[in-house]
């Protein structure tokens, strides 16, 4: 059995309530349950939260209601246990979990094909975790710290080194994680050697944490559009 987890707390400072807040007329976390969904291959999708409005706005797209416990719905609370709290719940109900993804609330450019290709990964390499990521647009290598009145490179050591003779570096585009259930319940780190990325294009990746994140995801959003259009 293969489950999908979108974890939701309530408490978002930055942007109030942004995992219901409307974009493009649907609540943010319409988008991610509807991926979820669209992939067939999920028996569960839940939706982990400790706030009631965001329970029941996923049970109507689809999410089944996790009530987290409030020590993991804290301003620091981070992603890996809340995981780990619904696969051990998940378990103990008696599901025979093969492999859960956590999906996140505000991913709206998540895709099912991209979920199913996250799967693949998992299972033919024997991965720990599999989760969407994509390329920095600028060689981290040459990137800078400002700290007082002027700047210093962070890799000194390639202030002479060609852009195209760099490493391409990639990161994660904060969409989704699969990961099987030892991993997430023994909280393994998620950035090793046994994860495997699934890449995506830049124009496919926008992390949501500002008001001018959600802005440009907006953006991007109507652009996706256009071109959808366009292609038919």
């Amino acid at each position: 059995m293969k489950i999908a987890i979108i974890p939701a707390r309530g408490g978002s400072k930055r942007i109030p309530r942004k995992n219901i807040k409307e974009f493009s007329g649907l609540p943010m976390i319409a988008h991610s349950l509807l991926a979820a969904r669209a992939t067939g291959m999920f028996e569960h999708v839940l939706v982990s939260s400790e706030d009631d409005e965001i329970l029941s706005v996923g049970a109507a797209y689809g999410g089944e209601p996790l009530r987290r416990p409030p020590e993991l719905a804290t301003d620091h609370a981070a992603t890996i246990p809340v995981i780990r709290h619904a696969v051990a719940w998940a378990e103990a109900q008696g599901w025979p979990v093969e492999a859960a993804c956590c999906i996140y609330a505000t991913a709206p450019f998540t895709r099912a094909e991209d979920i199913h290709t996250g799967w693949s990964l998992l299972k033919a390499h024997d991965m720990d975790f599999a989760f969407a990521a994509t390329t920095f647009p600028y060689p981290v290598f040459r990137g800078l710290l400002h700290d007082g009145d002027g700047v210093r490179m962070i890799f000194p050591e390639h202030f002479p080194t060609r852009s195209q003779d760099l490493p391409e570096a990639i990161h994660d585009a904060g969409q989704f994680y699969w990961g099987t259930p030892r991993a997430w319940k023994e909280e393994e780190r998620l950035f090793t050697v046994r994860a495997a990325p699934v890449m995506l294009p830049r124009h496919r990746v926008q992390d949501i944490d500002t008001p001018e994140d959600w802005r440009r995801a907006e953006v991007l959003w109507r652009l996706l559009q256009c071109e959808s259009l366009d292609a038919k």
